[in-house]
């Protein structure tokens, strides 16, 4: 930054004296920092400079929201200015900055600015047009309420009633590249291509993926992705996972049927009916590829091999849940074959060698018990060295860290394990429970991880507590099925609660953490409430209005230090009673949970992309209607 826009800077928030030797001016000497005090306009520079040359007049700026994710600025030239400077204030509270790293050229008259719009709702803008006598300051402008203009809305190119786009969404940790599932598809088309499906629907819920990359602010279909077997029931795209760079991709297909095993099995059998399956695509140069067909070590018809997925940052770790496994065997690299203990649940490592996928380690839960569902969700740090797992039917009543697994006086309570890997070998590190156990909570449901692997975050969407916002009360159940986020940090090897999270306006059965995402620094998590029912649209609307039921909500909060607070209250700019925005389809505990929740990104500019397998229109693509409700065929949010 030169020493003309610092000085223009500091007189906005708040220096009122700036030597203008150090901006090339003159006049009087000091920057008085105009109007932006108070958003009225003015001048912040000296007058006429040293040299004769004037202060420009102040600019008028014009600011439109549009998708994707895009504050629009524009105004008409000013005679005399030979740049400017946008200055911004994100929140309204903590003073105006420069929003873009190089001044603004004497010949721009608009500017697209790439924001994360919960952090931008209370935002102020200032131009300012400069040359070397000082600057003139536009008025403050302000973001419009709710900012639904620039919600990005993503469909499939080709749409089918009942597709369940958004069944599960990923994200690149540099935000750049999205994987969406569409589990219920029905094109019998396999491989990897560029369009939509053939048209055809002769292999009913089979599954696609679509796969979008981001260049500045728009965002274009790269690739359709299906499997080398595709099958009718396959639901290829329950689960999607991508590597932190975006060319790692994996894809899970819990109705699968091949019978074999490992890495190396024959995927034209159909001799294990729903044992599920994973698959592995690498995106090269001017493609995307197959690399990889996983299945587990002992393949069980049933099992759900695929039912969770998480990735390491490089994409060579791959963590895959089977939560109906049923294996009574306890801790790492069990005996697999006894299967007297029907759904207890497994999770399975893999690790890539050179160019070859092989299975690292077999996880059972330490109690394991008929039942429990160990593998219902998984978190991995980016190193791949922590993992944690969710088991949200497990039965102990045990509150907090490593406390009595032994009994199961709690059913679906749930519980979280944590393992960690040290040189290739895995071992269990962690028991955690909700610090007020219950009944039918479902701890653990949605679970997830920052890239260190030492913030730690499990959901409870049955948790009954009437409690709003953090920490409040945990002792009543007043509000059923209202739902709760725990949020747990390690230190030397050690874990402990930090902060106990509600909606700001809970209700029972809204099912507040059906599913959770946190950013890789761990400092920002969204929870989705799937049977929320506010009409509010777009950004920190109304949510006492009850009036679209089951609607659902989303809510960000963020950490600072070690405080959490809610930083927003999310809605689609379409909501529609009935379409369960962050998830779809979910009724009880043994439902299985659907709808994509990621974050991408640093802290300092993340991508939140909310999928509604539920949502009704018929639009394709990018940004298309969304008034449309003929056809219940899924959506993605992007804000």
């Amino acid at each position: 930054m030169n020493f003309f826009r610092k000085c223009s800077a500091l007189a906005v928030i708040g220096m009122t004296a700036c030597v203008l030797a150090a901006c090339g001016g003159g006049g009087n000497g000091v920057l008085d920092g105009g109007g932006l005090g108070d958003g009225s306009g003015g001048s912040s520079g000296g007058g006429s400079g040293g040299g004769g040359a004037a202060t420009p007049s102040a600019p008028t700026l014009t600011l439109m929201p549009q998708s994707t994710k895009v504050l629009h600025f524009s105004w008409a030239s000013v005679s005399g200015a030979t740049h400017y400077v946008l200055l911004e204030d994100p929140d309204g509270a903590s003073g105006f900055k420069p929003a873009t790293d190089d001044d603004l050229p004497a010949a721009a008259s608009t500017y697209d600015h790439v924001i994360f719009l919960p952090a931008r709702v209370n935002a102020r803008y200032v131009l300012q047009a400069c040359n070397a006598a000082g600057c003139a300051d536009s008025a403050a402008v302000s973001v419009p309420s709710q900012l639904t203009a620039a919600i990005g809305y993503v469909k499939a190119s080709a749409q089918e009633l009942d597709g369940d786009f958004g069944s599960s969404v990923a994200l690149s940790a540099d935000g750049l590249t999205m994987a969406v599932g569409m589990p219920a598809e029905d094109s019998d088309a396999t491989g990897v291509g560029t369009g939509g499906d053939s048209g055809n629907e002769l292999a009913n819920a089979s599954g696609a993926v679509y796969v979008f990359a981001r260049s500045g602010d728009i965002w274009l279909q790269q690739a359709y992705v299906k499997a080398s077997n595709t099958g009718a029931g396959d639901q290829f795209g329950k689960e999607v996972a991508l590597s932190g760079d975006g060319h790692v991709l994996a894809v899970s297909a819990i109705g699968e049927s091949g019978n074999g095993t490992g890495t190396t099995g024959d995927p034209g059998n159909d001799g294990a009916p729903g044992s599920g399956a994973v698959y592995v695509f690498r995106r090269g140069a001017s493609a995307w590829t197959q690399e990889a067909y996983v299945k587990a070590s002992n393949t069980g018809a049933n099992d759900g091999f695929g039912r969770s997925l998480a990735l390491s940052a490089d994409g060579t770790t791959l963590a895959v849940g089977a939560n109906a496994e049923d294996s009574s065997a306890t801790g790492i690299n069990g005996d697999q074959a006894d299967n007297s203990a029907v759904d207890s649940g497994a999770v399975y490592v893999f690790a890539l060698f050179g160019n070859v996928w092989a299975q690292q380690g077999y996880l059972k839960a330490s109690n394991a018990s008929a039942g429990d569902r160990f593998g219902s969700s998984l978190a991995l740090s980016a190193d791949g060295g922590t993992l944690a797992v969710g088991a949200h039917q497990e039965d102990s009543n045990a509150t907090g860290i490593n406390g009595d697994q032994s009994n199961n006086s709690a059913t679906d309570s749930g519980a979280t394990y944590v393992f960690t890997r040290s040189n290739g070998n895995w071992s269990q590190q962690a028991y955690l429970k909700g610090s007020n156990t219950e009944t039918g909570d479902a701890f653990g449901a949605s679970v997830a991880l920052s890239a260190d692997g030492n913030t730690l975050v499990a959901s409870a969407p049955f948790e009954d507590s009437n409690a709003t916002g953090i920490d409040g009360d945990q002792s009543n159940n007043a509000a059923g099925v209202s739902g709760a986020v725990y949020v747990f940090t390690r230190s030397g090897g050690g874990w402990a609660l930090q902060a106990y999270v509600k909606a700001s306006n809970t209700q029972a059965l809204d099912r507040f953490g059906y599913k959770i995402a946190l950013s890789p620094e761990g400092n920002t998590l969204a929870v989705s409430a799937i049977w929320e029912d506010s009409s509010a649209t777009g950004l920190n609307g109304n949510q006492a209005d009850d009036s679209a039921v089951n609607s659902g909500a989303l809510y960000l909060f963020v950490r600072r230090g070690d405080q959490w607070t809610q930083q927003a209250y999310v809605k689609a700019p379409n909501a529609d009673a009935g379409d369960q925005f962050g998830g779809g389809n979910g009724t009880g505990l043994g439902s299985v949970l659907t709808g994509g929740l990621a974050l991408g990104g640093q802290d300092s500019a993340p991508t939140l992309a909310v999928g509604v397998p539920n949502e009704a229109s018929s639009a394709t693509g990018i940004n298309g209607n969304q008034a449309d409700n003929s056809l219940r065929s899924g959506a993605v949010y992007l804000y």
